[in-house]
């Protein structure tokens, strides 16, 4: 496998090269020079006053366009991806917090999963992303509720200059994994049609040294750990995303996109397993289907947006276990059927053009239906929730920006705590981009559906979580000849009362309860470098976070030690760096990801079983673009974990050694 990788990309680099040469050839003498790309200063927005915001750079979805939204986050952000294995579940934890903290919207319309709150990241291919941004803390209030840590938004674009185009690609890696991804569009200025389907398929038995068990030297009491292999933890994805664009007249644009997928995986073992590798048999199933239309209105001064959206997911989980003599038993047969029905009316107002006024009406219903057709329990419940919106945004002699924002909701008719935002921008600097800014906000999460209705376990009588944050930062822009050098930081600190968390209870299996009090501080920062080295075009991008999330609830029993200790999983230093150069159509690119130490017990014990490593991980990458007959052809072979790094996000659910994987792509 890895030999006709390098085989393959050798040959095309091969070919570039010579295309290269025969083209200098005709150029005789003529030297031609790179234009600058210079990027435009983003605008000083009253509307996004306060907020700190990511937005990930399109050179990064292109690189990535083959992976996971989950694989994405945890090499370009400074979210922390708590992943259970390649290809298996993926959290994340934004600024330290749960993962029903962070709220994801597709399109406008929310995706996070009604029973459990969360969404899972490996669900999410980059390849039907047009633009993504993130809203940390408090920002996420523009959008809606619930997001402690922050927001990420997925949005598809139109390009109603577009009369034809399609592509298709190809990748192939290690563990038998293969990728195949196809789209077409076609339009004019009046409508627009783009069609999106892909499909992804790995065996996934990577090789692995596992720590979980050993074998000792009954003479020096040395413990050798085996090399194992992820058995049975195959995969399958496929999907379509479908969308409509239709220019009604000159104000006014009715869209319509559809995204379905279907997804099948099997789930390994822990690696602290020692039976045998047929003892069980872990399989889920996901479909997922996603529609949303949305009208637009462009006035003069004010602006209509008119929004439905319906998402269904229907999601099937089987454990079998060995039983002697019989053979696999079904232990649990769990089916979910999950029903979202969101609407929103938004109008925004230019009173002048220095204050504007924005409002919001969000209508959305919930209907969830849980059996296990082997332990007889489940549940059936439908949920309404409403949301009214304000926001007021004002500009004072372009050096000050103000923006109040105000949310009330109501939750199956009971009023939730009014929650406001105040935020800033200051301008230092008129003919500078030079902004401090910050904001001190409230914010609440409501309980999801399987925290107050699971059975058996859930607790009716949870409260809502409950959230106060301040924040305050600094980003500076400036352009020195051909180079861009963009930076921020921001520092935060937010106070989350009435934290939801599972706990083993005296009955026997796992409860919901509230706790006193988490405290979530730190800070954020980034510097982006873009520009040109003689003909050579180069791109640096750096993250790092400094995240203490500490637990400040009373004791629960006798002996407990998690008072004032880090929350499980979420690393204190997490960082990375992306470099890219390329000249003529190669390009080389290094990316490079690291995490401190996470703890598996709330008393933080350090221990073997109760303490993750810090790892450091490096993928390097190797490409070239080029056209022939109007057909744009690029390859880009990729190295994973170059330096063969042994390490886990998740306790006993190891991730892959160095591995390899070649994508060619063909546009028209």
């Amino acid at each position: 496998m890895i030999i006709r990788l390098f085989i393959l990309a050798i040959i095309t680099m091969i070919t570039g090269l010579n295309r290269m040469t025969l083209a200098q050839g005709i150029r005789d003498s003529v030297f031609q020079l790179n234009p600058v790309n210079v990027e435009a200063e983003r605008v000083f927005n009253k509307d996004e006053a306060g907020m700190k915001q990511t937005k990930i750079d399109s050179i990064v979805l292109i690189d990535k366009v083959h992976l996971t939204l989950s694989e994405l986050l945890s090499e370009n952000s400074s979210v922390f991806i708590k992943s259970h294995g390649r290809g298996a579940l993926a959290t994340a934890s934004f600024r330290g917090t749960a993962a029903s903290h962070t709220q994801v919207t597709w399109n406008g319309i929310n995706i996070n999963s009604p029973m459990t709150g969360m969404v899972d990241f490996s669900l999410i291919p980059v390849y039907i992303i047009d633009d993504m941004s993130l809203k940390h803390g408090a920002a996420s209030m523009s959008d809606q509720s619930g997001g402690l840590g922050g927001s990420i938004n997925i949005e598809n674009n139109v390009n109603w200059n577009n009369s034809f185009t399609a592509g298709y690609s190809q990748g192939i890696g290690s563990y038998s994994s293969y990728d195949q991804f196809l789209m077409a569009g076609f339009g004019n200025q009046k409508f627009q049609s783009k069609t999106r389907l892909y499909y992804n398929k790995s065996a996934n038995d990577y090789t692995f040294l596992n720590r979980g068990i050993g074998d000792i030297d009954p003479e020096t009491g040395i413990i050798t750990n085996p090399l194992d292999t992820n058995h049975l933890a195959d995969y399958e994805r496929y999907g379509i995303l479908q969308e409509l664009y239709l220019r009604a007249s000159e104000k006014s644009v009715v869209s319509v996109k559809w995204w379905s997928q279907w997804a099948d995986r099997t789930i390994p073992r822990a690696t602290s397993y020692e039976g045998p590798d047929n003892s069980n048999l872990n399989d889920q199933q996901d479909r997922d289907h996603k529609v949303v239309a949305d009208w637009s209105y462009y006035g003069d001064k004010g602006n209509v947006l008119i929004r439905s959206g319906y998402a269904n997911k229907e999601l099937d989980y089987k454990l079998k276990n060995s039983v002697t003599g019989v053979g696999l038993v079904a232990a649990i047969y769990s089916q979910s059927k999950q029903k979202s029905f969101l609407n929103q009316l938004k109008y925004r107002y230019s009173v002048t053009p220095s204050l504007s006024i924005e409002t919001k009406f969000d209508a959305n219903m919930y209907d969830v239906a849980s059996r296990d057709s082997v332990q007889k329990t489940g549940y059936k419940i439908d949920r309404w929730e409403y949301s009214s919106f304000m926001g007021i945004r004002k500009s004072i002699a372009n050096r000050i920006n103000l923006n109040a924002m105000f949310r009330q909701e109501w939750v199956e008719g009971k009023r939730l705590p009014f929650i406001p935002y105040l935020g800033f921008d200051f301008k230092v600097l008129n003919d500078k981009k030079w902004i401090i800014k910050g904001n001190i906000a409230k914010n609440h999460h409501h309980p999801s559906l399987n925290d107050l209705y699971w059975q058996p376990g859930g607790n009716p009588d949870l409260q809502p979580e409950e959230g106060f944050s301040i924040e305050t930062g600094m980003e500076y822009l400036t352009y020195i000849n051909d180079h861009i050098i963009q930076s921020e930081i921001t520092f935060y600190r937010n106070d989350i009362d009435n934290w939801i968390i599972w706990i083993p209870s005296f009955k026997g299996h796992w409860e919901p309860m509230n706790i006193k009090n988490v405290l979530s501080k730190g800070f954020e920062s980034s510097v982006k470098i873009d520009g040109y080295l003689g003909n050579v075009k180069y791109s640096l991008l750096s993250s790092y976070a400094y995240t203490r999330s500490i637990n400040y609830g009373d004791p629960l029993v006798w002996g407990d030690e998690s008072y004032g200790k880090q929350l499980v999983y979420v690393p204190v230093h997490s960082g990375n760096i992306m470099g890219e150069l390329s000249y003529n159509g190669f390009s080389l690119g290094w990316q490079h990801n690291s995490y401190s130490e996470r703890f598996t017990t709330s008393s933080n014990n350090v221990s073997k079983r109760d303490w993750l490593y810090p790892y450091y991980m490096n993928d390097l990458s190797a490409g070239y673009n080029f056209t022939e007959n109007d057909i744009n052809i690029s390859t880009r072979l990729k190295v994973y974990n170059l330096f063969d790094e042994t390490y886990h996000s998740i306790l006993y659910r190891p991730m892959p050694g160095r591995n390899y994987h070649l994508l060619v792509s063909f546009n028209f």
